[in-house]
């Protein structure tokens, strides 16, 4: 009987201190989210990056950086964490508060939808997808009535059938991002001004200080560098041999230089002979990708 009591009372002690155990574990409150990205650039003066969870369809922040160096690990609420379904990127401007700072800025860069414990990130889905883009440019000074200049000058469009027609197939953007052409001059880029639509003027047609006085030009982005001065360049110029560009830019923009995205580009060929069509090929950069693991 002794035995039987002894027994029973080890019994009870040991099942005392398991539950001892059980209520002083310490349960965690916050976990560890690890991002790792390619193709990213630092940004400009007070711009930032931004991570987001999305849960139960509401973004909660995992917090800014400026560091282009991965990986990069950040502390998470651990419910947040283990519920969400997505993660996205964006460029916010420094410093918010209030109902901005709890909100993704229209500028979203990378997107992915959590598998288990990873998610694989792309800028295809959020941003465009350029896997089928192609550009045709020719070399013209439209804006004055100087024909000695024409290869001082550069419109994206095709005029291969006798008028001009769109001369880039590109996606439509989301909110959050605008074109932009460029022209290197002496290894400075040089913007031919930004756009939305390949089928319409760019947003300075009427107001650029490198075109002629005689008119705006075609309704087609391009520009005429004919008047001015720029990257040390006097205008009118030579742009044959110059390397062209078409660039995805945030907007508002954070940076005067071309942002990573580049889906088309092309160096002028010395050859290349005014109002003839040329070609853009793939740019060297047309998606960014990444995984994030937790």
């Amino acid at each position: 009987m002794k035995k039987i009591l002894k027994l029973v009372y080890v019994c009870a002690v040991l099942f005392f201190l398991a539950s001892c155990d059980d209520e002083n574990e310490i349960i965690p409150t916050t976990g560890n989210l690890t991002i790792d990205l390619t193709g990213l650039e630092e940004l400009g003066t007070d711009y930032v990056y931004e991570g987001w969870l999305i849960v139960n369809g509401t973004p909660v922040s995992t917090g800014t950086f400026t560091s282009i160096v991965f990986p990069q690990t950040f502390t998470v609420g651990i419910d947040n964490l283990n519920t969400a379904t997505q993660f996205v990127l964006s460029i916010e401007p420094e410093g918010e508060t209030g109902t901005a700072a709890a909100t993704p800025a229209a500028t979203k860069l990378l997107a992915g939808d959590f598998s288990g414990n990873s998610a694989n990130v792309t800028s295809t889905g959020i941003v465009g997808d350029f896997s089928n883009s192609w550009g045709k440019y020719i070399l013209a000074t439209p804006t004055d009535d100087d024909n000695s200049n024409e290869e001082s000058g550069i419109w994206f469009l095709d005029n291969s059938s006798g008028n001009a027609e769109v001369g880039l197939s590109l996606p439509t953007l989301t909110d959050g991002w605008k074109y932009e052409g460029w022209v290197v001059l002496n290894g400075t880029p040089v913007s031919t001004g930004t756009f939305l639509d390949p089928a319409s003027a760019d947003d300075n047609a009427a107001t650029s200080p490198y075109k002629g006085s005689l008119n705006n030009g075609p309704a087609f982005p391009g520009e005429d560098y004919v008047m001015g001065s720029a990257a040390g360049v006097d205008f009118p110029t030579d742009l044959k041999d110059a390397t062209i560009v078409i660039s995805v830019e945030p907007y508002p923009d954070n940076s005067a230089a071309p942002f990573t995205l580049k889906p088309l580009a092309n160096v002028v060929p010395a050859s290349a002979m005014n109002h003839s069509v040329l070609s853009l090929e793939a740019g060297p950069i047309s998606v960014l990708t990444g995984t994030v693991s937790r």
